[in-house]
């Protein structure tokens, strides 16, 4: 029989463990595991969910997307919602996207690339769409179409300052009253939230270090959807793990050109280089005239075009000036400095 048989608190299986020598892949015993859990099903009524495991990776299947690698074991309730899903699911594409919320054609059109791309068994979308071209309206629209069609519980959503993660939740507040949420930046979360907000280094200490007896606080199946906002600059080196750790769908959103974004924001969403799920960018914001063209300004300061005369300067700069450019010998300082000496003083080759 399997090695172990995780069951349910009403005696169904949940999932069924297969673990195999160090020294051996772990996919070795996907077979002899499918058929446990079809055997199971037979007897119990319920097909349980698949983990392979050699003692270092972990793989889980869950008969509905393809077998993937995953940071640890889903909790019992997780594995319940997870078996609960293959019924209870409904089509993406069938729920009405909320007008009050994304009205603009582009909008909506990305809503429905991401839900086609999910119906056809990838987990990731990207999301490219300059600045001010409401990224995270249409978040907010997805996490609605997502809670709605029962593909998500519990949200995410990851920003990498403090100023981003505020701003996003008290916009998505207002598009989305009836979801709870909560700002760990701020708060602690508690049983009745269900949209979550953090930054990625808060997120990082709270998968490392805060540990409730032998449980992390968060598990890799905790979330079923996690949203990275500005994924371009945010999931690289160390929080990458935050993107690797949870077992959930996953949307990034940037404002990064498609054509100048790096390859591996692509490849985290298995997509090709260049082709987002999704591109809405400046230029056809400009045609659309939803945005304006910029327009540059060359400024330069004073001391960049005239130099430094010490005359000129306050009390406090004098001190300063004296600081920097003082003999520390002779205490002598120069009159003046011109433009092209401080241009060499502040600027070097590499």
């Amino acid at each position: 029989f399997a090695d172990y048989v995780l069951w349910s608190k009403h005696g169904k299986p949940l999932a069924v463990v297969e673990a195999k020598r160090t020294s051996r892949d772990a996919q070795v015993g996907r077979h002899q595991a499918e058929l446990y859990a079809i055997n199971l099903e037979k007897q119990f009524g319920q097909k349980p969910n698949i983990f392979l495991t050699n003692g270092y990776d972990i793989e889980f299947y869950d008969w509905q997307y393809p077998i993937r690698k995953v940071q640890g074991y889903y909790t019992q309730d997780e594995l319940e919602l997870n078996i609960q899903r293959r019924t209870s699911k409904i089509r993406l594409q069938e729920i009405d996207i909320n007008k009050n919320i994304t009205d603009r054609y582009y909008q909506i059109e990305a809503i429905k690339s991401v839900a086609e791309r999910m119906q056809t068994n990838f987990r990731g979308a990207l999301l490219v769409m300059a600045t001010g071209t409401g990224k995270t309206r249409t978040a907010a629209s997805l996490i609605e179409v997502f809670a709605k069609a029962n593909w998500a519980k519990r949200i995410l959503f990851l920003a990498d300052r403090t100023a981003l993660v505020k701003q996003a939740k008290d916009n998505l507040n207002d598009y989305l009253p009836n979801i709870p949420s909560v700002n760990l930046l701020q708060e602690k979360e508690d049983q009745t939230s269900r949209l979550v907000f953090s930054t990625y280094q808060t997120m990082i200490n709270l998968i490392d270090k805060e540990v409730e007896g032998t449980q992390r606080k968060y598990g890799v199946g905790h979330f079923d959807l996690v949203i990275f906002d500005e994924i371009h600059r945010s999931v690289y080196n160390k929080y990458k793990a935050v993107f690797n750790y949870f077992d959930a769908y996953k949307i990034g959103l940037t404002a990064t050109p498609k054509d100048t974004a790096d390859k591996n924001t692509y490849e985290l969403f298995e997509l090709s280089e260049g082709n987002p799920t999704y591109n809405y960018d400046l230029d056809r914001a400009v045609e659309d005239h939803y945005l304006v063209p910029y327009k540059s300004y060359s400024v330069s300061t004073h001391f960049q075009r005239d130099g430094i005369k010490y005359s000129e300067l306050s009390d406090e700069e004098k001190r300063e000036y004296e600081e920097k450019f003082g003999d520390p010998e002779t205490g002598e300082i120069p009159d003046e400095i011109d433009a092209s000496a401080l241009d060499s003083w502040i600027y070097n080759t590499d």
